[in-house]
């Protein structure tokens, strides 16, 4: 599909079609995804409110084409009506609420759904609150993992943060303007009060924010001054040397039991945690020996 086709056609091809949509700023979407609303078939929404705002500010009508909900609380019984505009060969758009389908959303069961079935699935790509998150605040790109929501209890929370406190990553979370601070006191305790991190609050809307520092300063601050809106916390990745030798026994027992042989293994998880190569190499031979 492509704005040649729909424009020639007045009509878009059968299957499901992920739009990603502005996550503040109505301007920041693709002339694609204005051309995948203004012909699909059928407009399914996390937030349909938010999608006929989206559209009205485009002035792209509605017409008498279906709006279906489609969310969290209701997916088991609104993916069965666009199952269906689907076997009627109908071209259905499905949007988040805010930014990129699939991303924390819970569009991922219908795209799995319509793409187990048979259906073309495909993307109309645009903003994402990772993405834009990550070239805003200076830590490294090369390499990172989103890790979504925390668990909301304390302890789960703790354990979360320290299955990845080891990882060779910048991470990257979503989380509640209501549980930042305690998620960054926690992060503190789990991955040490030195460690480098940045809130990137608002993106692209008027009261954007950038703060960079401590994870113990970032969470004092907004202990003292409880933030408001959407929320990304990025983490940087923890120092080469910090990273355990349980971690990377876990490493290799993961690779090896992938099929990899002693030497690959040894090789790929020298490379991801900077171990030296040789007692990464004798860590593989022990567990290869079992």
């Amino acid at each position: 599909m492509n704005r040649v086709t729909t424009e020639q056609t007045g009509r878009m091809p059968p299957g499901l079609t992920l739009v990603s949509v502005p996550i503040g700023t109505a301007w920041d979407i693709t002339l694609r995804a204005l051309d995948v609303l203004r012909d699909a078939d059928v407009l399914a929404a996390e937030d349909t409110r938010s999608l006929r705002k989206l559209l009205d500010i485009h002035g792209i009508p509605l017409r008498d084409r279906p709006m279906v909900a489609y969310h969290d609380h209701n997916g088991d019984r609104a993916r069965p009506r666009l199952m269906q505009a689907l076997e009627e060969g109908l071209s259905v758009a499905y949007a988040s609420e805010a930014g990129t389908p699939l991303i924390a959303d819970p569009g991922y069961d219908l795209a799995l759904a319509a793409r187990e079935a048979g259906y073309a699935v495909t993307a109309a790509p645009g903003v994402s609150a990772v993405v834009t998150a990550l070239s805003l605040a200076g830590l490294p790109t090369d390499r990172f993992l989103f890790a979504g929501f925390l668990p909301n209890a304390t302890k789960a929370r703790r354990e979360a943060l320290e299955s990845l406190g080891n990882v060779p990553a910048t991470l990257v979370f979503y989380e509640s303007p209501k549980r930042l601070d305690k998620m960054l006191e926690d992060a503190a305790r789990v991955l040490g009060d030195g460690r480098e991190a940045v809130v990137a609050r608002e993106l692209t809307k008027k009261f954007e924010e950038i703060r960079r520092g401590s994870l113990s300063d970032l969470a004092a601050h907004y202990r003292a001054t409880p933030p408001k809106g959407e929320i990304v916390v990025l983490i940087g990745a923890g120092k080469r040397e910090d990273i355990s030798e349980k971690f990377v026994i876990d490493a290799l027992r993961s690779e090896l039991d992938a099929g990899l042989s002693v030497r690959d293994a040894t090789a790929a998880v020298s490379e991801n945690t900077g171990w030296p190569r040789r007692k990464v190499y004798q860590l593989a031979l022990d567990l290869s020996r079992g």
